[in-house]
């Protein structure tokens, strides 16, 4: 194989220190950086020599140089005009070049026209951009369900754009817990629910709303939530206003509300403050159904749990507890018939011993199929319990991972079933109750 040495290999040590500092700040691979390159001499060196031609480009990191060379075969009658140079061109170059040889021809990148590395350069960029968008998409995909921090960066009808140095977020309006009011510049965090591939480049989608974002709260915030001693077994949110959160522990050493709560209600009190003073309910999640409803309607005082069917239950409460238990506008029986998954029919126990038969009998009566909760499913995120709002919002786009709900779905008429072979159709009186609670 004959080649060519009148040229020598342009020395670009400059040019490849640059590459290495892109890819460092960009987080993307040097061989694709590399690769891009010397494709893109290879055109812009076509594009100088005017005829179709193989044109190859060799980059040596390590001694900073960069060669770019045509390669031809020689033949006696040519085919591929690209790939082969007849004996007669090429001993006008070659003297004692023969036939089956290959020949090499060096290219001076100064010869290429301003014009031609100028296309080499645009070249490059848009790869690079095009591979740092992948990066980011890629990487954001995997953290659905992760917390994220930025600077609140423009607020636009409503929606806010978060800054997250890589890429920018998107918080739709009805993800925003209301009383909250955001400036320029503002650190926020919130939760990825959703990724989106735009032309401009991808764009996150997050949540201060969801209950993931709770969850994720709660497992930063609690030592033994994030080592899995503390399980979080279920999220409910009014955001802004309410929450209730079950939890529970294989150890029993350790009291899984006293974790979450921490010395003095330091570790609660944090998350309060992150959710604009959202008042937590934190309930230690047991398998008894009767015990688990007395807990999730503390500190009213439970009379009567009566379970009707799968999907129903009657709770008879004290008459002094009764508008503590039904909460505000029925905030607090909303959340509680999210947490037990079944629709709960509250009474004062003066007026459920006051009720007619034909009343009572309707009143126990089974209801056809479970309501279930409002939820919009696209995709494989976790956003649920989402907070009514007759506002439109713009680009807002909930997401839901279905596996994860009718495996939770599944865990969880299991249980409350197991617990109803347990229970008697009968009243539970409230001694039985505290002696109960007691014991638990």
């Amino acid at each position: 194989m004959k080649k060519k040495t009148n040229k020598e290999a342009l020395k670009t040590a400059e040019i490849v220190e640059s590459l290495r500092a892109v890819t460092k700040e960009k987080s993307i691979g040097m061989e694709m950086v590399l690769e891009t390159l010397r494709d893109a001499l290879a055109t812009a060196a076509k594009k100088f020599l005017g005829t179709p031609v193989f044109v190859e480009a060799k980059v040596d990191r390590e001694k900073g140089t960069i060669e770019v060379y045509t390669r031809q075969t020689v033949v006696e009658v040519v085919e591929d005009p690209e790939r082969q140079i007849s004996l007669v061109d090429a001993r006008e170059i070659e003297d004692d070049i023969a036939v089956g040889e290959e020949l090499e021809q060096s290219l001076d990148i100064a010869l290429f026209g301003r014009m031609a590395v100028q296309t080499a350069k645009q070249v490059i960029v848009q790869r690079v951009r095009e591979a740092e968008r992948e990066k980011v998409f890629t990487d954001y995909s995997e953290r659905i369900g992760e917390i994220v921090t930025g600077k609140v960066q423009q607020v636009e009808r409503g929606n806010i754009l978060i800054d997250l140095e890589r890429t920018e977020a998107l918080l739709p309006y009805r993800e925003q817990i209301r009383k909250e009011h955001y400036t320029q510049g503002q650190n926020i965090r919130a939760c990825v629910i959703d990724v989106r591939n735009n032309i401009k480049g991808p764009q996150v989608i997050v949540s201060r709303t969801c209950s993931e974002f709770l969850a994720r709260l709660f497992e930063n915030e609690v030592p033994e939530i994030f080592d899995k001693t503390v399980k979080i077994v279920k999220v409910v949110r009014d955001p802004g206003r309410r929450s209730k959160i079950a939890v529970t522990t294989t150890d029993n050493r350790v009291d899984p509300v006293g974790a979450c709560v921490g010395m003095r209600g330091n570790r609660v009190q944090n998350i309060v403050r992150e959710l604009s003073n959202e008042r937590i309910d934190i309930i230690n999640w047991t398998d008894e159904l009767s015990l688990l409803v007395r807990r999730v309607f503390a500190p009213a005082e439970v009379k009567r749990v009566i379970p009707v069917g799968e999907h129903k239950m009657v709770v008879v409460i004290a008459e002094d507890g009764l508008a503590m238990a039904i909460g505000h506008e029925g905030q607090n029986i909303r959340l509680a018939s999210k947490m037990l998954g079944r629709d709960i029919d509250v009474f004062g126990d003066e007026e459920f011993s006051n009720l007619s038969e034909e009343q009572r009998a309707e009143v126990l009566s089974e209801i056809p199929e479970k309501k279930e909760p409002l939820l919009v499913v696209d995709g494989n995120t976790a956003a649920e319990d989402i907070a009514d709002d007759d506002t439109e919002s713009p680009d807002a786009v909930l997401t839901v991972d279905k596996n994860a709900a009718e495996e939770e779905e599944s865990v969880h008429h299991e249980i409350i079933n197991k617990a109803v072979e347990t229970l008697s159709e009968t009243s539970v009186d409230s001694a039985a109750a505290i002696e109960s609670a007691s014991a638990e």
